[in-house]
């Protein structure tokens, strides 16, 4: 039996979790998870068209190799990927990523606004 998938609610649940996030609704319907004020780590397009999010840079490749996985629109240069539901990897997989994620843009800040931010 496969894992079950996420909705996109349990997503924007998810990434609310996560330390420091906070949710903002930008370009006239997308809901955009982001750290530290305005530092972007996922993006969930609120028709139900998407979700981005930044992955490592030397597993970029090989992500959007994936069935379901695509480059991210204006976001594909900074190694984001887009992926529309229903999401095409289980909850665990799915929630690895979106940490990842997360961390990747922390650890991009000034030190001093890391603090209680990693995981």
């Amino acid at each position: 039996m496969s894992e079950q998938r996420m909705s996109p609610e349990q997503v924007a649940e998810f990434c609310l979790g996560l330390p420091g996030a906070r949710e903002d609704y930008k370009w006239g319907g997308i809901r955009v998870f982001s750290v530290a004020g305005n530092k972007m780590f996922a993006v969930l397009d609120l028709a139900g068209a998407g979700l981005s999010f930044k992955v490592d840079d030397e597993l970029f490749l090989g992500y959007v190799d994936l069935p379901g996985v695509r480059p991210a629109p204006y976001l594909a240069r900074a190694r984001w990927i887009s992926m529309a539901p229903p999401y095409p990897m289980g909850r665990t997989a799915l929630c690895d990523l979106l940490q990842r994620s997360h961390q990747l843009v922390v650890q991009r800040l000034p030190k001093r606004l890391r603090l209680g931010l990693l995981i």
